[in-house]
């Protein structure tokens, strides 16, 4: 499919305005294909030749003010449109479509719980034209309607309120009709349509509602008054917010199946993966992952929907400030006031990773290195959306809320319904500070690399001097925690004060009193920059880091440790070593899922050599029985459920997995739903303690969704010559995998403990993978590049067999940029591994 570029786009929207879709898609013809009828109108401003998108099985016949087009003209993905007039027009396609099976476009799926099929659309980045013709870029906004001819027993859903008008003569079928949207970007517009279970009610003068396949209704209704509140309460946190109201007729959040990104932000109905409908038990950190995701799609009803990019160099004007609002509104409006300790654990350390990598790029990157729709695709990782997030919120630090906000509501004053860049957010803030906000603009979001915030502290007679050594160009309003030990209890630490300080202009502030046991710079996480310990602070946190008070700075210590063995500074050893030390007195979740998936799936199979593996992996599920015997009053289930998967996945020997399969229970609870039960199975399936036998059965006894990707899980997992040939052919060689179940067979593929069983596919994966990503496309090519990489042979010819395969020019740009992250995180396994 050809790629729009940038210029095209550019001049494209010099020549049109487009006024209305009228789009009637006919979902009875079968598994496969259909119909797709397209109403196009729109004027020309002047004498013109382009072109509209489209990528159908088939199209039967094109009409451009009643006189026929060729449809031989249709070269790839475009369809030219020549000796345009100015004035208007009405384009008419009719085409037939092919339904997806890997999350792009239209997919379908059937549910093998029940049989029942459900479809939605998925149009992001430029995926609309496997589902109708458009003029396909994000600044020619227009007006969407859909008709929509469905099987009599099923539900459609779209942008507006749907109502079904009538019965096709015949079989019965349901027409289904949406109400008409205000102008939308083409990726935005949306359909769903099955035999839903919905769930809804009314907020706000609106209608709500909430929608799932009906295998998932009883675990949807179980949580269905916790989502609905939660979205309420963000639906009038924003509303307070704003001066802008809620620009569309509805609110609809409809958790589909086989989804390839976590939600999808499509004005009055959202799109999420299904497995936010919680089939087993969670932690409460993961119903605030859901929670936060809700959150995060709602701001983008302004942040992207009511104002949207003009080209993709700006998706952080999307993603960063979802990211921001989605935290920050939670904590604001919820039971969720400790948004930012997850945030800091997990979504900063993504963001960091990110910008340490070759593939790094500005938050708002130049236009001209977002040349084309396939580089934009590029830029959706932990930059823009984590980075771009940290540095939302220093900005906020460091101009104020009050004014930030201000500057927010004249800049959706200024471009509702339209499109806006970097300079008119600029231009937008600034008339609400004497900052300079351009030049803030300039050194936080043209740049790449994180800063490096270090301290040096000289004692004197009267006190101490801290002078912070700023690796980097960005200015940084921070705060200095100082902590001293608790005489009561040495192991405990009590904060003697906090310093507010702008770097680089505080670089050197003299303080009284004797020196502290531990000097924390960015405490309270309010920056984005790689942060050093003093030596002496080193050894307070290494010995006292559960003694610290607050869990936000707990955090930014653990990810200063963190990143101290990414950078080879410290000793993995010595990492796990104070994990077993602290964990078992830590409490908040987030840090100890945080803790203990670094410490298990980047340094007890990464960066430790094979024979310490065991060890390492050993230390973990003591750790893990610890906070299991420290739990069993009941009192921490959150915690509880978080030591038992961590012993599951750490296991080294099938003793205590074994035991809990055969009881249906882990001792003092909890008992084995199917989420435990698949995660037991597929380290016994690693482990060699199980084979089909074991996999049919317990498929058998959970046919749903969930349980096909678990048996594929285990079935790729076991130790056998010929359950690796198996594995690998479907992934490289079954065109029909689902995106779903290709992710779970890659998953159970490469184990670290099978490195000599697979070390053969190694060379094999690069060429397949790239003949893999040309046929099937971008979806399938980057869950190839993100799940089927084999990132546990950390050695020297993965990496050189990587690189040669770089050399490729023909490779998929997104499986490119994996790769590229992939062989840079590899290299660093490698030096961590030597230092």
């Amino acid at each position: 499919m050809s790629a729009l570029t940038r210029t095209e786009a550019q001049h494209r929207a010099r020549l049109l305005d487009v006024h209305h879709y009228a789009v009637t898609l006919d979902l009875t013809g079968g598994d496969e294909t259909f119909d797709s009828t397209t109403v196009i109108r729109f004027t020309a401003r002047t004498t013109a030749d382009t072109f509209i998108e489209l990528k159908p099985d088939l199209l039967r016949s094109a009409t451009l003010d009643g006189d026929p087009l060729d449809p031989a003209a249709l070269d790839d993905n475009r369809l030219p449109l020549t000796g345009l007039t100015p004035g208007p027009h009405e384009l008419r396609l009719d085409t037939r479509m092919r339904y997806s099976r890997t999350g792009e476009g239209l997919h379908r799926f059937t549910d093998p719980a029940d049989g029942h099929t459900y479809v939605y659309s998925q149009l992001f980045l430029d995926d609309v034209q496997r589902v109708f013709p458009a003029f396909d870029q994000p600044d020619l906004k227009a007006v969407f309607a859909f008709t929509v001819t469905a099987p009599a027993h099923w539900t459609v859903l779209a942008n507006g309120v749907t109502t079904r008008t009538g019965d096709r003569e015949g079989d019965g079928a349901g027409i289904w009709q949406s109400a008409p949207t205000p102008v939308i970007s083409t990726y935005l517009a949306a359909v769903a349509a099955g035999p839903w279970h919905s769930v809804t009610t009314e907020h706000a003068g609106l209608p709500f509602g909430i929608h799932c396949r009906q295998s998932l209704a009883p675990h949807m209704d179980a949580d269905a008054d916790e989502i609905l509140s939660i979205t309420k309460a963000c639906f009038d946190r924003y509303q307070e917010k704003f001066t802008e109201p809620y620009p569309f007729d509805s609110y609809d959040q409809a958790f589909v199946p086989e989804f390839n990104a976590g939600a999808m932000e499509n004005p009055g109905l959202v799109t999420f993966r299904d497995e936010f409908i919680y089939r087993s038990a969670v932690t409460d950190t993961e119903r605030q992952s859901r929670a936060m995701v809700i959150a995060h799609e709602m701001a983008h009803m302004w942040f992207g929907d009511l104002v949207t990019l003009a080209w993709f160099d700006d998706i952080w004007l999307n993603e960063s400030f979802a990211e921001y609002m989605g935290y920050q509104t939670l904590t604001e409006a919820t039971r969720f006031t400790d948004t930012w300790n997850d945030f800091g654990v997990t979504r900063k350390p993504w963001g960091y990773d990110a910008d340490q990598r070759p593939s790094t790029h500005p938050v708002a990157p130049a236009p001209e290195d977002v040349p084309d729709t396939a580089s934009a695709l590029l830029n959706f990782d932990g930059i823009s959306y984590a980075k771009g997030a940290s540095a939302l919120r220093q900005l906020v630090a460091w101009l104020g809320e009050k004014d930030f906000l201000a500057g927010i509501n004249t800049h959706f004053a200024r471009h509702k319904f339209a499109n806006a860049s970097l300079a008119d957010f600029v231009e937008s803030l600034a008339a609400h500070t004497d900052r300079d906000v351009r030049a803030w603009a300039d050194s936080w979001l043209r740049t790449t690399g994180a800063d490096t915030l270090t301290p040096r502290i000289e004692e004197g007679a009267q006190g101490w001097t801290l002078t912070v050594d700023r690796r980097g160009s960005r200015p940084h309003h921070i705060t200095v925690g100082v902590y001293d030990r608790d005489p009561a209890d040495g192991r405990a630490l009590q904060a003697r004060e906090h310093l507010d300080l702008d770097i680089p202009s505080d670089e050197v502030v003299s303080v009284s009193g004797p020196r502290p046991a531990l000097l924390l710079l960015n405490d309270g996480d309010l920056t984005y920059a790689k942060v050093r310990l003093d030596e002496t602070s080193v050894e307070t946190a290494l010995r006292g880091l559960s003694g610290i008070p607050d869990a936000l700075t707990r955090a930014v210590v653990w990810n200063s440790l963190r990143d101290m063995v990414r950078d080879g500074e410290l000793d993995p050893q010595v990492y796990l070593l104070t994990a077993a030390a602290h964990l078992p007195e830590e409490h908040d979740l987030a840090i100890v899922q945080g803790v203990l998936a670094f410490a298990r799936q980047q340094i007890a199979v990464r960066y430790l050599a094979p024979e310490e593996r065991t060890a390492a992996l050993d230390a973990l599920t003591s750790i893990a029985h610890e906070l299991i015997r420290q739990t069993e009053d009941g009192s921490e289930p959150g915690l509880r459920l978080t030591a038992v998967r961590s012993l599951i996945d750490s296991a080294t020997r099938p003793d205590t997995l074994d035991s809990w399969l055969s009881d249906d229970t882990v001792p003092g609870g909890p008992a084995l739903d199917p989420e435990l039960r698949w995660r037991i199975l597929a380290r016994l399936a690693v482990l060699g303690a199980i084979g089909e036998e074991e996999i049919a059965a317990a498929l058998a006894a959970d046919p749903s969704a969930t349980g096909e990707e678990g048996a594929a899980r285990c079935r790729a997992a076991l130790p056998t010559a010929e359950a690796k040939a198996a594995a690998w052919d479907r992934l490289f060689h079954d065109d029909t995998l689902s995106n779903y179940l290709f992710s779970a067979t890659a998953q159970g593929f490469w184990q670290p403990e099978q490195a000599d069983l697979v070390r053969e596919y190694v060379p094999r994966y690069y060429p397949e993978a790239v003949a893999l990503g040309a046929r099937r496309g971008p979806a399938i090519g980057e869950a190839a590049g993100r799940w089927a990489f084999p990132a546990y042979a950390v050695d020297e010819d993965n990496l050189k067999a990587g690189h040669a395969c770089l050399a490729d020019p023909d490779i998929l740009p997104l499986l490119r940029r994996k790769l590229v992250d992939q062989l840079d995180d590899l290299a660093r396994a490698l030096r961590v591994r030597t230092t």
